[in-house]
């Protein structure tokens, strides 16, 4: 009932069979994605893309925010700010950021290897693609459910620019410019930034209104495009962000608040200081048939923030991330055609190196000892049989020291085996080697330190090394039936890497194999079809098969604590098995000029298979037949646009954009009490463009005022973090 309530909601999706974001430009437009390696049209692809462009992307903060206009993908934000895609309901939620996602995340073809590089600032963006179903061929490990790609705005050779400023609830702040233009001869170059500053818009009742989430964010991007020669040319683009707000803290579930309300005190209340940075150079060159491109890059960030760990008003349990990263990484890959046929060769290089301290405490912190004005009370249970003092053991300290390097080659050809029908096959071979050592300390109140050894079984301390080979391939057949349909069949496999839990090290088996999670892997069946009708309809549908091995999921485990109670500790683990199925379907309908409307449907079926050989009988009455997290049984978009021409330039536009959801769970526990119910999500947008390229608009997000779970953890009962409420403002833009 649930279900069929929010479709009456969203209305004209049942109507029309929904709309794609994949068609926001004009039907008729050849719509160009890149995240294949190659520039082609979307409708041309063997299998399901979804490109959303620079309109679509207008009211976007961070790069979470894309999922509005996304049926069948979904973003967990772990501790307030770390984005984790879901795309077909596949992708561990994982708060730790040792690891990347299911969903690959790419900015202008650089892979982000870690979800915190995925809480950037959204700004200048040409496009976002979003591919659905493994992509281990082309963009290998660490993308079994599909990928995110964002491509940020290119210098241009005219002389092009804009500002725009805007105001809103909860005094919000938003600046954002940009100009781009010829600078010489063969040379062309652009630069954009964004200032986005709003007070807490989430309500706390039990203490200081910044625990509700402050932002203050900067970021900056310049890029510069140089013709070399007649045939080679040398894209430069950098970038830097920053954000000195403060992290929201989570709810508690043993509180009865009002939407949008925590109660949290003063003690969790820390100023954050996150910083992204990173350079790119991508050269490309005609080589006599080949065309040739080198993409070589460096991404990192330092990372200091925390919330109130426990979020109820006492003083229990704080936590705070310090943490260093950077990547390098470098990629060959060439392509070359010939009448009925087409060859893609690559080879991916990369290593990266991660540090973190993740500290728990309880009250306010002594910066010099790490001890607290209260005791955490899981650190007693961390002693072992030897206690190091007399003292009561007060605060928890890990560190986690990783480093990984990876190296793949890849291969995929195209070939036209008649007029009207082309298979693709191709393959990637992945050898990483992942390298882990730390160690975990209890604190106690006088200052002493001591190594965990929780159950008395080892010291928490050692090191260990990951090292693994793994095939990845694809095969697609597509058939042309006419210059407006094409169907596809398609076969793809893809794996997500195994490596280390960098929370809590209880003992010494943490940085054993048992205290490791491994890779996951999948294997997807796709068949699918993409057409139109001239002008005024495009529509696709398609319908898929994915059977995954050892899928990873966080797992909550309760504990009992020396004094009586208890509180849950989490590690990322790996399940048995599961299986992911379901339908999509897509259009977008121009009955007018300047009338446009559209959305999706994604209706998904996704269960966990847990057997007991390995994992016990406790684990499959657990896990077994539930459904995996935030995997929405049915969720569906729509967006319409009417616009309205006034003379010479003025015009004068209206947008609505709605999505909805069913309920998901939050864990792969699947209890009624880690559940979210129904979502319908709707933003809209009035705007009136002026002689000269000035434009106003008034604009609401959220219209529904919907209080719902971004995520959540087990510790002291069940913390969640949650929504934005409702929000408006005014902007005013100027464009040259």
């Amino acid at each position: 009932m649930a279900q069929l309530v929010g479709i009456w909601r969203l209305g004209l999706v049942a109507a029309i069979g929904a709309g794609a974001p994949a068609f926001a430009q004009d039907a008729r437009d050849t719509i160009i994605v890149t995240a294949t390696r190659q520039r082609e049209d979307a409708r041309d692809v063997p299998q399901s893309v979804v490109v959303l462009s620079a309109r679509d992307l207008s009211n976007v903060d961070g790069i979470e925010d894309v999922v509005q206009r996304l049926a069948g993908v979904q973003a967990a934000i772990s501790n307030g700010s770390q984005t984790t895609f879901q795309i077909r309901g596949m992708g561990a939620v994982d708060h730790q950021a040792l690891t990347p996602s299911a969903a690959a995340v790419h900015v202008d073809g650089v892979f982000l290897a870690t979800n915190v590089q995925a809480s950037m600032l959204a700004y200048d963006l040409e496009r976002v693609e979003v591919l659905k179903g493994p992509q281990g061929t082309i963009q290998g490990r660490n993308a079994s459910s599909g990928s995110v790609n964002f491509i940020t705005a290119r210098p241009t050779e005219d002389i092009e620019g804009y500002a725009e400023l805007s105001y809103g609830s909860f005094d919000r702040w938003d600046v954002q410019a940009a100009a781009s233009g010829a600078i010489g001869e063969g040379a062309r170059g652009r630069i954009a930034a964004r200032l986005l500053k709003q007070n807490a818009a989430i309500d706390n009742v039990g203490g200081p209104a910044d625990a509700g989430g402050v932002r203050d964010e900067f970021g900056v991007r310049g890029s510069l495009d140089l013709d070399l020669a007649s045939n080679a040319q040398l894209l430069l683009r950098a970038h830097y962000e920053q954000d000195t707000g403060v992290n929201a803290s989570p709810l508690n579930s043993a509180l009865r608040l009002d939407d949008h309300e925590i109660s949290v005190g003063a003690d969790g209340v820390q100023d954050t200081d996150n910083r992204f940075f990173g350079a790119s150079a991508e050269l490309t060159a005609r080589v006599g048939n080949w065309v040739i491109t080198s993409l070589t890059a460096v991404e990192g960030f330092r990372q200091d923030y925390g919330f109130d760990f426990d979020g109820q008003p006492a003083a229990i349990a704080n936590l705070s991330y310090d943490r260093d990263y950077l990547q390098v990484s470098q990629e060959f890959f060439g392509r070359t055609s010939w009448q009925g046929g087409d060859l893609l060769l690559g080879l991916s290089l990369a290593g990266d190196e991660f540090e973190q301290d993740y500290l728990i405490w309880c009250g306010v912190l002594n910066k010099a000892t790490l001890v607290g004005t209260c005791q955490y009370p899981g650190a007693a249970a961390r002693v072992g049989p030897t206690p190091a003092s007399t003292a009561p053991a007060v605060s928890l300290l890990t560190n986690m020291e990783q480093t990984r390097e990876m190296g793949a080659g890849y291969s995929l050809v195209d070939f036209d085996i008649s007029p009207d029908v082309t298979l693709t096959l191709g393959g990637r071979y992945t050898l990483e080697t992942i390298d882990g050592e730390g160690f975990g300390q209890h604190i106690y109140s006088d200052g002493v330190r001591a190594l965990n050894n929780r159950s008395g079984v080892g010291l928490a301390q050692g090191e260990n090394t990951i090292a693994e080979g793994r095939f990845t391939g694809t095969a697609a057949a597509k058939w042309r039936l006419s210059p407006h349909a094409m169907t596809y069949v398609s076969y793809g496999s893809g794996y997500k890497s195994g490596g280390f839990n960098g929370e809590v090290a209880n003992n010494v088996t943490h940085y054993q194999d048992e205290g490791l999670f491994g890779a996951e892997t999948v294997d997807a069946y796709e068949i699918g079809f993409k057409g139109d009708l001239g002008d005024v309809l495009t529509f696709e549908a398609a319908a898929f098969y994915q059977n995954y091995s050892d899928p990873q999921a966080r797992i909550f485990v309760a504990f009992p604590l020396p004094g009586g109670g208890s509180i849950t500790s989490n590690s990322l683990a790996n399940l048995d098995a599961a299986i992911v199925q379901g339908a999509e379907l897509s259009a977008l309908w121009r009955p007018l000029d300047g009338l446009e409307i559209g959305g999706s449907v994604t209706a998904l079926d996704t269960e966990i298979e847990q057997g007991t050989d390995a994992s016990g009988a406790a684990n499959a009455a657990t896990f077994n037949c539930k459904p995996l997290p935030f995997a929405s049984d049915l969720s569906a978009t729509l967006h319409a646009r009417q616009e309205w021409m006034l003379g010479g330039d003025m015009r004068l536009s209206f947008e609505a954009a709605a999505k909805y959801q069913s309920e998901y769970f939050l864990d792969a526990e699947g209890r009624n009490d880690r559940r979210q119910g129904p979502v319908t999500l709707v933003d809209a947008a009035a705007r009136l463009r002026l002689y000269g390229g000035t434009e106003l608009s008034v604009w609401g997000r959220n219209l529904t005022d919907e209080d719902y779970a971004l995520s959540g953890y087990g510790f002291i009962g069940y913390d969640t973090f949650h929504s934005m409420p409702a929000t408006w403002g005014v902007s005013v833009r100027m464009e040259r």
